[in-house]
């Protein structure tokens, strides 16, 4: 038998957190948020890209995310009686051995690093609401890799409510409207597709560490794992940057699509995956293409169709049998 190296649940913990797999609760809630702090994301990278260069965007933000999320757990560890050792110690997760923090900086270089690459660049090249729907059908391949790897074993509902998820996504990709004249979005597409499939092997790589160390701090870890190749990376586009032309939309731009999204948001989506599992944590991802159609729609000028009404529907019925 492994040794346990994570903290016991309380007797109130528990409860949550067994409550919160036959009912509807805060976490429930809290990934609704998330769902539409990451759908509006899209429209925010999209207006941020005509600003920066995507490469400078994409180490800025998650270097500022990886600061921000440094930001909290610090605070969290000194909120926490103790000494400076044992401060120090929290601030690897309390319960992160040396091996543990290798293996998450890596993780972190996987999920925070490559796929905000393949994202931001493709978010650049393709149409807002076509990146939200490739990422709308992450769950799908995220509940097919759980089960495949014994993770989760999905009930006849759990995996209606899949199918009826991706066939929503399926509907909005064919109602979708057509790219305006000369604008380019395969390209596009297929980065955040190869995004998609990073964001997918990070998810179940990364859920059996959400079951003992703190989110905030397991947070904080995996983004410094993206944001140290990033920035490497990005240096010659920061330096080619003309910061006189940023201006405050810029700015804004970049502070909600690092701290709220990749911040704020993240944590969310940590507190999913210990507490409801890849699977039922990713299915609301399946509600990004939904705000995302809205907003750039509002913003944009994407109109969306019937076809998109049609699947939006189908996409929330699928969400909430999966979560039955």
């Amino acid at each position: 038998m492994t040794e346990s190296v994570g903290p016991t649940p309380t007797i109130a913990e528990s409860h949550i957190e067994t409550h919160a797999h036959t009912a509807f609760g805060l976490t429930d809630v809290l990934l609704l948020a998330m769902a539409a702090i990451w759908g509006i994301n899209f429209v925010v990278v999209k207006y941020a890209t005509h600003i920066f260069s995507p490469v400078a965007f994409t180490g800025l933000r998650v270097v500022t995310a990886a600061v921000f999320l440094l930001i909290a757990a610090f605070g969290r560890g000194r909120s926490t009686p103790g000494g400076a050792e044992s401060l120090r110690t929290r601030m690897l997760g309390s319960v992160i051995r040396r091996a543990d923090v290798v293996r998450l900086l890596l993780l972190g270089a996987l999920g925070n690093g490559l796929y905000q690459l393949f994202f931001v660049h493709g978010v650049a090249r393709t149409r807002a609401g076509n990146a939200s729907l490739i990422v709308g059908a992450a769950p799908a391949f995220i509940a097919l890799v759980a089960r495949a790897r014994g993770l989760e074993r999905a009930k006849l509902t759990t995996l209606l409510g899949i199918g009826l998820s991706v066939a929503g996504v399926a509907l909005v990709i064919v109602g979708s409207a057509r790219p305006t004249s000369g604008e380019t979005t395969l390209l596009g597409s297929l980065l955040v597709f190869f995004g998609v499939l990073c964001w997918t092997l990070y998810t179940i790589l990364l859920q059996p560490y959400t079951k003992r160390i703190d989110v905030i701090r397991l947070s904080a870890v995996t983004m410094v794992g993206g944001a140290v190749p990033l920035l490497l990376a990005s240096i010659p586009a920061l330096i080619a940057t003309d910061w006189s032309r940023i201006g405050i939309g810029g700015w804004l731009a970049l502070l909600y699509s690092s701290v709220i999204s990749m911040g704020v948001a993240y944590i969310f989506w940590y507190r999913g995956l210990r507490i409801l599992g890849p699977t039922r944590t990713a299915v609301y991802s399946n509600l990004q293409p939904i705000v995302a159609l809205l907003v750039a729609w509002a913003f944009l000028g994407e109109n969306p169709t019937i076809f998109q009404g049609v699947g939006a529907a189908t996409i929330i019925a699928g969400v909430f049998l999966t979560r039955a």
